[in-house]
């Protein structure tokens, strides 16, 4: 089951003021609900808080819920800030069934050297950043690799690419695109430069034969006239 277990203090008084006054002594709102249960309303200190939802499993850690006594194997489904001071104002838990997939997001997390986009200036652009999977609760990834390695310019890795641990499926569309090798802007100005370049020499090139063929004079049997003797 989940090694995580975050005590809280059962019901609270509803109302901004009351939410007002456990902010101040530093507690957070929250309610748990789900698996056809009534919703529990508590309060949960912000450090312990915190403590659960910074480890290696992010806002998908299990979390065993202490509500009076008893304990709920939960998850995090929602998480308020407040809009200036970016501080958690509120959360929301679910209880999870252990026995029952639950559909969660894991970041995406890019591995390997892609020396062929590296050898031709250009750069990996991440255009995912986590995946939505179905997975038993203790089955849940902290993180799914995305390797690289093989990636060159204007190809990219998809979703099918991706090696999902056993128990771990997906059903977002396997040829969406997760990284693609680009070329920066600053490689396509320098590659337009040396193109204009290489084009400014051959034009050269071209008006100096055109100088050399006009300065020759030829005879009419096509010889080249030869210095008057005395």
């Amino acid at each position: 089951m989940a090694e995580l277990v975050l005590s809280t203090e059962e019901g609270r008084e509803l109302g901004s003021r009351s939410t007002r006054r456990l902010r101040r002594e530093g507690r957070v709102p929250g309610v748990l609900y789900g698996l056809e249960q009534d919703p529990m309303p508590f309060s949960v200190s912000y450090t312990d808080l915190r403590g659960s939802l910074t480890t290696d499993a992010g806002l998908n850690a299990l979390i065993e819920i202490e509500i009076g006594g008893s304990k709920h194997l939960s998850i995090l489904k929602d998480l308020q800030r407040h809009p200036v001071r970016d501080e958690v104002i509120h959360v929301d838990f679910v209880r999870v069934d252990p026995n029952a997939e639950l559909s969660v997001d894991v970041r995406l997390t890019m591995t390997g050297d892609a020396k062929k986009v590296r050898d031709e200036n250009g750069m990996v652009d991440q255009t995912m950043f986590s995946l939505s999977v179905l997975s038993l609760p203790q089955a849940i990834p902290n993180e799914l690799f995305v390797d690289v390695s093989d990636l060159e310019i204007n190809s990219s890795v998809r979703v099918g690419d991706i090696a999902l641990p056993d128990g771990v499926r997906t059903e977002v569309d396997l040829e969406e695109t997760v990284a693609v090798g680009t070329v920066t802007r600053s490689t396509m100005e320098a590659m337009a430069a040396e193109a204009m370049a290489e084009a400014a020499g051959e034009e050269g090139e071209e008006g100096e034969e055109g100088a050399s063929d006009e300065g020759e004079v030829s005879t009419d049997d096509g010889e080249t006239p030869a210095e008057d003797s005395e």
